[in-house]
């Protein structure tokens, strides 16, 4: 090849890297620039309220490009901790009739710490307390039969941690409503229990956790949370569910876990486990041992709004029946187990075929319809209830029936579900018994494994600190179950507010890359030059 042609071939060589640099190279626009405002203000939702955007070379302007950069590093990092659990410990407890058989948890709250016992809803996303209360339940232990202690209203103005939430929060979903940006944020969560309701304001405060470290020093978090000022509350939350507040641990962006994972804390998932005797452990971050079984959640309006599971098929015994597939709400929220119609009627009387008793009778006071006596003679043999999930995943309910006590101790029980209306139903706390039960929110998964919640050590080591002030249960179960009355109030899913799309970094791809190659070539055509003269 002659040198003519050889400093041709470099030529084009050089015009290709060229051709290369353009087409790797696009715009940086900087985070805060007028042309990023434009399109931030153009993908707002909320209309009624000023997007913020800080004054170039202001003191906002410097710390919110110091907070990006921190929630960059702790997205890099990854979690600080394995688990989290309240500071009082993880323990969680169910005081029977009095309290709506629901479980709950103490918690810390402000500075100082104020200790709250409150209900956990899987249903629902905010945390709320009662605060500055119009309309509360009462908190006197004297009215309830299973406390030692009084329970506590929040007050944000002795808290020296707390913080209005303004309309224009991102999280603020009344923002609409507001009369000025600079407004406190209000909020009404409707719950599905008729008449049954919270309102208040939105508050930042910080939330006590613990590691479970072996150093003590370092093993107490101050967590900052977005919670509910519960100043008004209505319909059950009046007469002895959850009169200290709720715990929403649902999906969306205002909820507890949401705060957590974003802070970079533990990863986006936790853990409820429930023993028959009521006791129980809350954990979060956990994801659960590699054993487990699991099923994805499924779309409800095109959307992830709750913990929704598609079921299937319905099993009593060996026999999985048709007609029997429904899409049902994961909620420790919900007292008890309800099914869709239908398949309600086909699960009953399947349930009822192969008990093989005597017929149904009627404990006044309670809401189901199968219920049985016990002779005197022995237990019948009960069914077992499996739900069929993909993949070849099944769920056995750990006890599907609720026993009735009388005078003379037990006297029946009763097959503990109920009929709804619509096509979704809800698996209640009572089914999750003796699961240790994971809500993977990162990858959008309920996985479930047999577990005594005493010890959830499988291929982990978990801390399971008790309670430090947790009052004891002061009924046995047996007890407990016979309190005259009793019925169900059910907290299920509450609004939420709307998730918004996070702005990404754009992408650049640096041209040096491409020119040092270039320098390189234009070396070797001159070396190549000088040789041949």
């Amino acid at each position: 090849m002659s040198l003519r042609n050889l400093v041709l071939v470099l030529l084009m060589m050089i015009s290709a890297h060229q051709a290369m640099s353009i087409a790797f190279t696009s715009r940086i626009l900087h985070r805060f620039s007028e042309e990023m405002k434009a399109l931030r203000v153009s993908r707002s939702t909320n209309t009624s309220v000023r997007v913020s955007w800080p004054e170039k070379g202001s003191m906002e302007y410097y710390q919110e490009l110091v907070s990006g950069d921190f929630q960059r590093q702790k997205m890099k990092l990854g979690s600080q901790f394995q688990l989290l659990f309240p500071s009082e410990g993880s323990k969680t407890i169910a005081l029977g009739n009095d309290f709506g058989w629901l479980h709950y948890a103490w918690i810390d709250i402000g500075t100082p710490s104020v200790s709250f016992l409150v209900a956990l809803d899987a249903g629902s996303d905010l945390l709320w307390v009662p605060c500055d209360c119009i309309q509360c339940a009462p908190l006197s232990a004297s009215y309830y039969g299973s406390l030692d202690k009084d329970l506590n209203e929040y007050r944000p103005s002795s808290s020296s941690t707390s913080k209005h939430i303004s309309c224009s929060h991102n999280l603020c979903d009344s923002g609409q409503s507001c009369q000025s940006p600079k407004q406190s944020c209000p909020y009404v969560i409707d719950y599905l229990t008729e008449n049954t309701s919270s309102s208040g304001l939105l508050i930042q405060d910080v939330l006590h956790l613990s590691s479970g470290c072996e150093n003590s020093s370092n093993c107490t978090i101050q967590a900052p949370v977005v919670l509910g000022c519960g100043m008004k509350q209505s319909g059950g939350y009046l007469s002895g569910v959850a009169p200290d507040g709720l715990f929403g641990l649902g999906l969306g962006e205002i909820s507890v876990l949401s705060s957590l994972a974003k802070e970079g804390l533990v990863q986006n998932s936790f853990s409820l486990c429930f023993n028959e005797d009521g006791s129980g452990r809350i954990f979060f971050g956990d994801e659960g041992p590699a054993s487990q079984q699991m099923t994805s959640f499924v779309l409800l309006d095109g959307k992830y709004e709750a913990y929704i599971v598609g079921v299937e098929a319905c099993c009593i015994g060996n026999s999985c029946l048709e007609q029997t597939s429904f899409k049902a709400l994961i909620d420790s929220g919900t007292s008890f187990t309800y099914l869709p119609e239908e398949v309600y009627e086909n699960v009953v009387m399947e349930f009822d075929k192969r008990l093989n008793t005597t017929s149904t009778v009627t404990f006044k006071g309670y809401p189901w319809k199968y219920c049985y006596k016990i002779s005197a003679d022995a237990m019948p043999k009960v069914p077992s209830v499996t739900l069929l999930f993909p993949l070849n995943n099944s769920f056995v309910v750990h006890d599907p029936v609720f026993p009735i006590y009388g005078d003379q101790g037990l006297a029946g029980f009763c097959f503990a579900i109920l009929p709804t209306d619509g096509d979704i139903g809800i698996l209640g706390q009572n089914y999750m018994t003796g699961y240790r039960m994971v809500f993977d929110r990162e990858n959008l998964k309920l996985s479930w494994s047999r577990a005594n919640c005493q010890d959830l050590s499988n291929e982990k080591k978990m801390p399971l600190a008790p309670s430090k002030e947790t009052p004891p249960n002061p009924l046995p179960a047996n007890e407990q179950q016979s309190v005259s009355g009793g019925h169900a109030v059910a907290p299920a899913v509450a609004g939420r507010a709307p998730s918004k799309p996070s702005a990404a970094t754009p992408r650049f791809i640096p041209s040096c890359f491409y020119t040092v190659r270039l320098l390189h070539l234009l070396l070797l055509v001159l070396y190549l030059v000088s040789t041949c003269v």
